[in-house]
């Protein structure tokens, strides 16, 4: 296999992390998902009588984020331990569940492309580019956690081959 090829495999990946993404934020792929693990839960109940006390807590746990998760609550776990307050760390949601954090309904991320409420931490993905970056493995990270090649909103690969700021240096992940 030449470097082409290999090149070529790898952009293919990168796009498939775009889809993952989207798909991450979908309000009914998480209710079905929330579902189905019930569901497997419950069969599992049924045939493993020595797991069942381990089963029962598994179901309550998911009974719980399926009912944050129809009802469309969420909260910063890290923000609410800092602030004492739901209120302030509660991550808001559109009309179709997706999550919603700033003002004009953009997702916030961390440098290292993590959905933030903290809006001294996190920015707009389309308003990073290579110089918020130290490294490219850094770049990199980011630019695939916000959906790669087929979501470079910020224009981090300038070339369109799946590498993030080529320019930058290439040390280690942060």
């Amino acid at each position: 296999m030449d470097k082409t090829e290999t090149k070529n495999e790898e952009v293919t990946v990168k796009k498939e992390a775009s889809s993952l993404t989207k798909t991450r934020y979908n309000h009914k792929v998480r209710l079905w998902v929330i579902g189905i693990l019930m569901a497997i839960v419950v069969v599992l109940f049924i045939f493993f009588e020595k797991l069942r006390v381990a089963l029962i807590i598994a179901f309550i746990a998911l009974l719980g984020a399926f009912g944050l998760e129809a009802t469309q609550n969420d909260w910063d776990l890290q923000k609410l331990w800092e602030t004492k307050s739901f209120e302030q760390s509660e991550v808001g949601r559109d009309a179709k569940g997706n999550i919603k954090v700033d003002e004009m309904g953009k997702i916030l991320f961390d440098k290292l492309g993590n959905v933030t409420t903290d809006k001294t931490v996190g920015k707009k993905a389309d308003d990073y580019n290579c110089d918020d970056f130290s490294t490219q493995p850094e770049a990199q990270t980011f630019f695939l956690k916000v959906g790669g090649v087929g979501n470079d909103v910020n224009r981090l690969d300038g070339n369109k081959d799946g590498d993030a700021c080529e320019s930058l240096p290439k040390g280690t992940r942060k």
